[in-house]
């Protein structure tokens, strides 16, 4: 269980790694920032996300689920916002870098369960 939580902690670290380097507005001042942001963001998702979706529940089955993807950026924006040494400059990186790291995290995660 541990080691699980520790890969899916890595795997959202390189992710939003990845998306500081593809999104302009998307910084991190520090490693540890990224670590510690990747934390955060995965604690969030695990608390936060699923109450958001059930409150928008009727918009998000209007945009055919398209909705969830302003619920992550708003994560993004409040992990930042906790954050000092995360900075997101505006909704658009936000949301680009909800995107990607949706993205990028599904794949790393498709290559992980295609190892085992």
């Amino acid at each position: 269980m541990l080691q699980s939580a520790l890969l899916r902690w890595f795997i959202n670290a390189v992710a939003m790694a990845v998306t500081s380097l593809i999104i302009p507005g998307i910084i991190f001042n520090r490693f540890s920032d990224l670590l510690f942001a990747s934390a955060l963001f995965g604690l969030l998702n695990i608390s936060i996300k699923p109450v958001l979706i059930l409150l928008t529940l009727p918009i998000n089955i209007l945009t055919l689920g398209l909705f969830t993807l302003i619920i992550n950026a708003a994560i993004l924006g409040l992990t930042a916002a906790l954050l000092p040494g995360f900075i997101i400059y505006g909704f658009w990186p936000a949301l680009g870098g909800a995107i990607i790291i949706s993205l990028v995290s599904i794949v790393l995660n498709m290559l992980v369960k295609y190892k085992k």
